[in-house]
């Protein structure tokens, strides 16, 4: 069973407090596209979609959507003012310029090391790699959102990707339904617990080595 619509909101909502003043900031297909409705506009944050907006705002109001404005997975979103618009090479040079401050990504499997899997499950037929490994490798930060484990409930942070990699040691940041992790020098550290978990919900449902000497308060 996938994740309800309130754990994928708690996740976004916890993944807006990464965002800071006058970054530029792409979000991925998924739970990321969810960020866009809890980041403040005071922070005066410019998102960037690969499909050519700069100045993309949120979800705009049932009834309100521009079938002439959407994101990259094609769903309808707002701009705000002073938004841009351009065609996909021009996206896609901002990107592999590296003027990203930050990106976040959904993923299949992360490793305890930051490893990336997140763009095809070999025998299933995919759309495309998509942007994935052009943000994963050129964004200055990458966050990863995501459920802690499969369906059938096997860890999705493990030790070792068994995927095919988009990225090696490119996440800086996990969040999913049961924790905020941080991946710094090759090593994964616990912040936070998501509500409703303890430390050792996470850690019995994480395959790779967790440092836990860092936990901070539980996110509300």
């Amino acid at each position: 069973m996938g994740m309800g619509a309130e754990a994928r909101k708690l996740i976004a909502q916890r993944a807006a407090r990464e965002v800071t003043y006058g970054m530029m900031v792409n979000l991925g297909i998924g739970i990321p596209t969810l960020v866009a409705d809890f980041i403040p506009n005071s922070l005066d944050v410019m998102l960037h979609t690969e499909n050519g907006i700069l100045g993309m705002g949120g979800s705009p109001v049932q009834g309100k959507e521009d079938g002439n404005l959407s994101n990259a997975g094609g769903y309808p979103v707002t701009i705000q003012s002073g938004a841009s618009f351009f065609d996909s090479a021009e996206a896609f040079g901002m990107v592999r310029r590296g003027h990203l401050d930050l990106t976040i990504l959904g993923a299949l499997e992360v490793s305890g090391r930051g490893d990336i899997a997140n763009w095809i499950v070999p025998g299933k037929r995919v759309p495309g790699m998509g942007g994935a490994i052009d943000l994963a490798q050129k964004a200055k930060k990458v966050i990863v959102l995501m459920s802690h484990t499969t369906k059938d409930g096997q860890p999705k942070i493990v030790k070792e990707c068994s995927l095919p990699l988009t990225v090696k040691e490119g996440a800086h940041m996990i969040i999913t339904e049961r924790a905020v992790m941080r991946i710094d020098q090759g090593e994964l550290f616990l912040l936070e617990v998501m509500p409703g978990y303890s430390v050792d919900d996470v850690l019995g449902a994480t395959e790779a080595d967790v440092n836990v000497d860092h936990v901070g308060r539980r996110t509300s």
